[in-house]
């Protein structure tokens, strides 16, 4: 696991519809996609397959928002869990580990698995302050994390985790690309 440190998620330049570039490059590459959230609910999910096409490749994912779905469904350690809370870079590359065995077709899991955790608000989560957030992309080979402060209200906390595990996707396709 890699944990780089706290970056500001890409926005959308002028008329470039960077989750639309991102899909199509996944469907170039000919590689497919989970998703495991929770403080997004469902978000990243929808956003990613509002892109006409995107059925090529997103094979679905998983909202495990109370902490236990995380070890049932998603397969996170069930003590580390208990030891570092929900809100933490190594639940959030459990996370993205997990969602690409969850959603295996024909006994192959997903390409990429990318995860989401953290904490909306209005309240923190135990230790973890409103805006904190986690998100990871793993694939068969490696894991990589962000951590993220965000500030403002917990609409825009969630916008802000949808488009910065959008952008460590990008960047990790990049990066794993070239290795």
């Amino acid at each position: 696991m890699t944990v780089a440190g706290a970056a500001s998620p890409a926005a959308g330049a002028g008329s470039v519809d960077s989750t639309a570039v991102l899909v199509e490059r996944l469907i170039a590459e000919g590689r497919s996609v989970a998703v495991a959230e929770s403080l997004t609910g469902g978000a990243l999910l929808a956003e990613l397959i509002r892109v006409p096409g995107a059925s090529a490749v997103v094979r679905g994912g998983v909202v495990a928002y109370d902490t236990a779905l995380k070890h049932s469904l998603l397969g996170v350690d069930a003590g580390l869990l208990a030891a570092a809370g929900p809100v933490d870079p190594a639940v959030a590359s459990a996370m993205a580990e997990g969602v690409r065995a969850v959603a295996a077709v024909g006994g192959h899991p997903a390409d990429w698995g990318v995860a989401t955790t953290g904490v909306a608000g209005p309240d923190p989560q135990g230790a973890a302050p409103v805006g904190l957030v986690y998100v990871a992309v793993a694939d068969a080979e490696r894991t990589l994390v962000r951590e993220h402060r965000f500030a403002g209200d917990r609409a825009a906390v969630r916008r802000q985790a949808v488009a910065a595990a959008l952008a460590l996707l990008a960047d990790a396709l990049d990066a794993f690309s070239a290795a």
